[in-house]
């Protein structure tokens, strides 16, 4: 009688089975897949979240329960004590530029590692740029420039790093055509220089 009933709730569940075609399949497989993954996954980490929050909950109150220590007081800084705090940094931060006069060697630093690199250097444009009252001027430099794209790249890369002072403001590239390896690239660096003296 066992063997009979198992028999037919089989032939039954078969039946079912091709009966719900290719998406049918599919979903049911989903189905299973998804009770499976609950129970063998999913259940577990409820426990473990749980048995967390307990614990959350117990350092909570254990905090609530301690006194909070207060942060020491810092000492109060006068006024004038402030002011020269802010006139040294803001000195320190002038220091750092070269002096105006400086600009031919840093333009000589320029060219020197353009060379370094086989960067060939077409001309050049330069202009001295003095805002009132400000105490750095800005040496605009339009530096059209030849060569391969890395050759190009480490020529920049290293002028910056050799002349901390300057800043990279605008790159335009050109190719004669797609298989050209060279490049034509117009570079504009400003170079920061400062007016105070020494």
């Amino acid at each position: 009688m066992d063997r009979d009933f198992l028999r037919n709730a089989f032939l039954r569940a078969s039946w079912q089975v091709t009966r719900l075609g290719m998406a049918g399949k599919t979903g049911f497989g989903l189905l299973v897949f998804s009770a499976v993954f609950f129970v063998a996954a999913v259940s577990p980490r409820n426990e473990e979240s749980s048995a967390l929050m307990g614990q959350a909950e117990a350092m909570n109150a254990r905090l609530r329960k301690e006194p909070v220590p207060t942060a020491p007081t810092a000492p109060t800084v006068t006024a004038t004590a402030r002011n020269l705090q802010g006139d040294q940094g803001l000195q320190f931060f002038y220091d750092f530029f070269p002096y105006i006069d400086s600009s031919p060697f840093w333009i000589k630093e320029v060219v020197q590692i353009a060379m370094q690199h086989n960067v060939e250097i077409n001309g050049s444009d330069y202009r001295m740029v003095r805002e009132k009252g400000g105490k750095l001027a800005r040496y605009e430099m339009a530096v059209p420039v030849r060569g391969k794209y890395p050759q190009i790249r480490a020529f920049i890369a290293d002028a910056l790093r050799a002349v901390p002072a300057m800043a990279l403001v605008d790159v335009t590239i050109k190719r004669e055509g797609v298989e050209s390896e060279l490049l034509e690239v117009g570079l504009k660096f400003n170079l920061y220089l400062s007016e105070g003296k020494r």
